[in-house]
């Protein structure tokens, strides 16, 4: 049986391939979805892939991934520079965290280059475009088949 894996999505990222492509790219969130998707059947794992705008449902998915998965992939997009309420329910999940960023937050505004959920994220992937979340899934894999060992 495969282990689940959710990959969350922040605000704004509906507009992916839309929004700001300078910044973004051209890919759209159903690319991104499609790619790890075949990278999580590479890599022996499931993938519940969600976005929202909405901060109470990211936490929600948080809350139910506590139950069902060995790991959270996030991009918590705007949020990453506001959310306690986001750091707080990772803290009460024990897989592993990886955080996506598909800009280099580091080369934005400086409001940007603090993240609260780095503070719980066991690795953070900036500036590689959409390719973060399959280096994330390929990363969590190798956590998952050592884990087994």
């Amino acid at each position: 049986m495969p282990t689940l894996i959710y990959v969350l999505n922040g605000p704004n990222l509906n507009l992916l391939g839309k929004r700001q492509p300078h910044i973004y790219g051209h890919e759209t969130l159903a690319d991104v979805e499609r790619d790890s998707r075949t990278v999580a059947a590479e890599e022996g794992l499931e993938i519940r892939f969600l976005q929202s705008n909405a901060e109470f449902q990211i936490i929600d998915w948080i809350h139910e991934a506590r139950e069902t998965a060995a790991a959270i992939v996030i991009n918590p997009a705007a949020f990453t520079h506001t959310s306690v309420a986001i750091l707080d329910a990772l803290n009460t999940f024990e897989g592993h965290v990886s955080e996506v960023h598909i800009s280099n937050v580091h080369k934005r505004e400086s409001f940007r280059h603090h993240s609260y959920i780095s503070h719980r994220s066991d690795s953070v992937l900036a500036g590689v475009g959409t390719h973060g979340y399959v280096l994330a899934l390929r990363h969590i894999g190798k956590v998952v088949r050592e884990a087994a060992r």
